[in-house]
């Protein structure tokens, strides 16, 4: 069977080590109950490994989908490929699905899988620190609890740090200023003088909301997105039953979405060189854009200098004719300062401002901020990734055995859903986490460790691969400074998941505690 006919919605299996015997038992601490760490305990528990505890630092789960409330927040993913696989949602009543009704699902899956008696909220992890001695990890809570673990797995994802630019004189601005995923419901925009940064997928969803109530609404554009029509409308009410009854059906559903999406990331990968998906993409994003901006000066704003795809391709019905409207405006002209009632552009113009928001996206590149993370010898991981974050597989890093990665480095998709990523990835977690059990049990080592040249081998073919593909053309928050694209994976989703299918034990070595001295030898 070829990968491209792999179907999206059977998650790996994995190829599990002997049983352990002896004690066996395996500690582990997820950072994190998002998408990524709910998928990652349900792995784990139905491989059998029952000593797991989900550490979130808000008071629920739910990842962005708890965070992100602004007005207009939903995916941009249909929602039938929006769900685990193991969890389809027959449920959905948006071909396109909101941020409350993500949510409530995340909310209904932890309560049907029994993973909330697994989630400490309120737990702000601080730091995670690899003990050579003992071959274990010490998490430290910003409380001051530490917990020990055998296995520490990260999923905290690369959009849960939000990116706010260090703009002059910003501490100096009078009125309320917030990002987009700290929304403030408690400022009224009505009639006010609103400047917005940032025209991402965030913003392209509440400008239009924002616009409706404010007296005047100022958009700083830095680069022209894409922006296409957004197939969205509530299911109509017989085919919603016929989905609430026929769990085969909703499997096709999700198929035929699959399957689009994975010619889409064929084609921005270059995997597909030829494929006409882009072309027709670019027609319909024109079209749009003629019939909903009317201004010849706006609509030379509006057209991107970059090529399609090399930032994430954004959905919309009302973004372009938003911005039509005489009292909203897109500035193109750069920042120079922020004062206590103005944003001041580099030209030296002055834009009023009684509200400030920040649609600037997240530090997608910064894995792991505020995350202190110490492996072997005491390296610290932001060292090792001075230059560029890299895992095997997205998942484990030469020097810190016994750590894993869900969402890390280059797993990220510039079309599709990321569930098709974090599915497998949980599954070989889960394997990983087996092989530990089963390696301390047998009392050979304590932990495992990825071998550097298996590291640096997948690491190379991903750059080689990435430098040809869409996204090395354009700055975006796909890549470092250094022009280094640390997020996206440059394949299809059927690949990632054939090569994660199995934990190859080869490519790890095993690391042994290293035997304590005692205080004092008597003689």
């Amino acid at each position: 069977m070829s990968t491209s006919s792999l179907p999206p919605s059977t998650p790996s299996t994995p190829s599990s080590p002997p049983p352990a015997t002896g004690s066996g038992g395996l500690r582990v601490v997820v950072i994190g109950a998002g998408f990524a760490g709910l998928a990652c305990a349900v792995a784990l528990r139905d491989a059998g490994v029952d000593d797991v505890v989900l550490l979130e630092r808000a008071d629920d789960v739910g990842g962005v989908w708890r965070d992100n409330t602004y007005p207009g927040a939903a995916c941009d993913v249909p929602s039938s490929l929006y769900s685990f696989s193991f969890d389809s949602n027959p449920g959905w009543t948006r071909i396109y699905s909101e941020q409350p009704d993500i949510l409530a699902y995340l909310r209904d899956v932890t309560a049907k899988r029994d993973l909330r008696r697994l989630v400490r909220t309120g737990a702000r992890v601080t730091a995670a620190r690899y003990d050579d001695r003992a071959g274990t990890w010490t998490v430290e809570l910003a409380s001051g609890e530490t917990l020990g673990a055998d296995l520490v797995v990260s999923a905290v994802g690369q959009l849960s740090e939000p990116a706010v630019p260090a703009l002059a004189g910003a501490e100096e601005f009078a009125g309320p200023a917030f990002h987009s995923a700290r929304w403030r419901h408690d400022v009224d925009l009505t009639g006010r003088d609103v400047v917005v940064v940032g025209t991402g997928a965030s913003a392209i969803q509440f400008v239009p909301v924002v616009a409706a109530q404010a007296g005047t609404v100022t958009v700083l554009q830095r680069s022209a997105p894409y922006v296409v029509p957004k197939p969205d409308g509530r299911y109509p009410r017989p085919l919603r039953a016929l989905l609430r009854r026929s769990r085969r059906l909703r499997h096709v559903e999700r198929r035929a979405v699959w399957h689009l999406t994975e010619r889409y990331n064929a084609a921005l990968s270059g995997t597909r060189p030829r494929s006409l998906i882009p072309l027709v993409v670019r027609w319909v994003w024109a079209w749009q854009l003629r019939r909903q901006v009317s201004d010849p000066t706006l609509r030379e704003k509006l057209v991107p200098t970059d090529p399609l795809g090399c930032k994430r391709l954004l959905f919309s019905n009302d973004w372009y004719r938003t911005l039509d409207q005489p009292h909203v405006d897109v500035v193109t002209t750069g920042v120079d300062h922020v004062e206590a009632d103005a944003v001041v552009l580099a030209d030296g113009r002055r834009l009023p401002a009684d509200v400030l928001i920040w649609g600037t996206g997240f530090a997608a590149t910064d894995f792991l901020a505020g995350l202190e993370v110490t492996g072997r010898d005491g390296v610290r991981l932001h060292d090792v990734w001075a230059d560029g974050a890299a895992a095997h597989l997205g998942l484990t890093v030469p020097g810190f055995p016994g750590l894993a990665l869900m969402y890390g480095p280059n797993t990220n998709l510039g079309g599709s859903s990321i569930l098709g990523m974090l599915e497998p990835q949980a599954a070989y977690v889960a394997q990983l986490a087996l092989s530990l059990q089963h390696l301390r049990a047998s009392g050979r080592a304590a932990s495992l460790d990825v071998r550097r040249e298996v590291a640096a081998v997948y690491d190379s073919e991903m750059q080689a691969r990435l430098a040809t593909s869409v996204w090395a053309g354009c700055e975006s928050w796909y890549r470092t400074a250094s022009g280094r694209v640390t997020t996206n994976w440059p394949g299809q989703v059927a690949e990632y998941q054939r090569r994660t299918a199995r934990f190859e034990t080869d490519d790890y070595e095993e690391v042994a505690a290293c035997p304590q001295v005692p205080a004092q030898v008597r003689t």
